[in-house]
């Protein structure tokens, strides 16, 4: 299962920095505005030391993390829903992804001039908001004509729907973000086939300078002030800093560095972090001497679900699950301990999946 985060924010703030230290893909970074010409993808493998953990008590070939796909959106503007920077072009690459990752500049440099002349994440977050509002809005008014014409040719549904999009447009005509309407959960369908922007999770991720790392800055503590009681995350990294931890290929030189800087451990792990967190997914394991592979599943999703994330035919043939949980595992130390323990559970078609479930799937094709 394919997790799609979109990296976006202003020009030059650090985004491209940000994604290639998390991305196996590696992109050009410059000083100058609208310079990219097309976002970038990449894939990012979720930190989860439950690995090496399991690696302990089953001796393995390999261990296989599960990943994040990272979309590098290039910087947006004033006026991006209208095409301004290509913008139009790379608000549709955010249409497609499933959460929002909005890098803020948080730092000073006088070598890296900001677009709009000073830096100020707030203004920035405000000019962000409004190009996905207005672009939702256009996705908005463009159905209502289709179901306003289907309603006066006596099509309810239709007219039921016109209703409820009249509500969106008017709550994104008062620049608020289409994911805070209060609407009924069978109302939302009527929106659900226009990915909007502003229904996506946000991280907002301040981009500090080395110094700031820490315990973050004046920019930082703005942004706080600002989405107060509005349930986001946010994250302090400094991307330059994590750029050149990135560098580093020796796993101690790199805790070394971290140590100097005053981390447990780079900013960006804590980023990948909550990006799956946010979209509210789990992980179960497969665990064996050939390989351990953790698998990612959305949360409620049932044994012959999570059956297919790991091949089609395992749902289709799906007999029964062998369940044990991974504290029990690490506990026992065995498969055998478990069973002998009781630990060892023999789960159907409705089981749910927990975080950290080890599965063992049992079918017949």
């Amino acid at each position: 299962m394919a997790l799609q985060c979109g990296i976006t924010g202003i020009t030059n703030v650090g985004k491209t920095t940000i994604f290639n230290c998390i991305s196996n893909t590696k992109a050009e970074t410059n000083a100058y505005a609208f310079s990219a010409t097309k976002s970038n993808m990449g894939t990012v493998h979720v930190p989860d030391p439950r690995l090496v953990e399991l690696e302990k008590y089953q001796p393995t070939d390999r261990l296989v993390p599960t990943t994040v796909e990272i979309v590098d959106i290039p910087g947006l503007a004033k006026g991006s829903n209208k095409g301004e920077g290509a913008g139009s072009r790379f608000l549709a690459d955010i249409r497609n992804t499933s959460a929002i990752i909005h890098v803020l500049r948080c730092f000073d440099d006088e070598t890296l001039p900001h677009i709009d002349g000073a830096v100020n994440p707030v203004r920035d977050i405000e000019t962000v908001a409004l190009e996905l509002q207005v672009k939702d809005l256009e996705s908005v008014e463009k159905k209502l004509e289709r179901l306003e014409r289907a309603a006066k040719s006596g099509d309810k549904d239709a007219k039921a729907g016109a209703a409820v999009l009249k509500r969106y447009r008017e709550h994104l005509e008062n620049m608020n973000d289409a994911a805070t309407l209060d609407v009924k959960d069978d109302e939302k369908k009527y929106i659900d086939d226009l990915f909007l922007l502003t229904m996506k999770p946000v991280i907002y991720v301040c981009n500090v300078d080395q110094q700031s790392v820490i315990r973050g800055n004046r920019y930082v503590e703005q942004v706080k002030e600002f989405l107060e009681g509005k349930n986001v995350e946010i994250l302090i990294i400094a991307g330059a800093l994590e750029a050149e931890i990135a560098e580093l290929e020796n796993p101690n030189d790199r805790l070394a560095f971290l140590a100097d800087a005053g981390l447990a451990e780079p900013g960006v792990d804590k980023l990948v972090r909550a990006a799956y967190r946010i979209l509210n997914l789990r992980t179960f394991f497969t665990v064996g001497p050939m390989e351990i592979r953790a698998w990612t599943i959305k949360a409620g999703m049932t044994a012959p679900q999570a059956a297919g994330v790991i091949h089609s035919d395992l749902e289709r043939g799906f007999i029964r699950a062998e369940v044990m949980k991974y504290g029990d595992f690490t506990a026992l130390g065995s498969e055998n301990a478990c069973k002998e323990a009781g630990k060892f559970y023999i789960e159907g078609k409705n089981y749910t999946v927990e975080d950290g479930d080890i599965l063992h799937i049992r079918f017949n094709v």
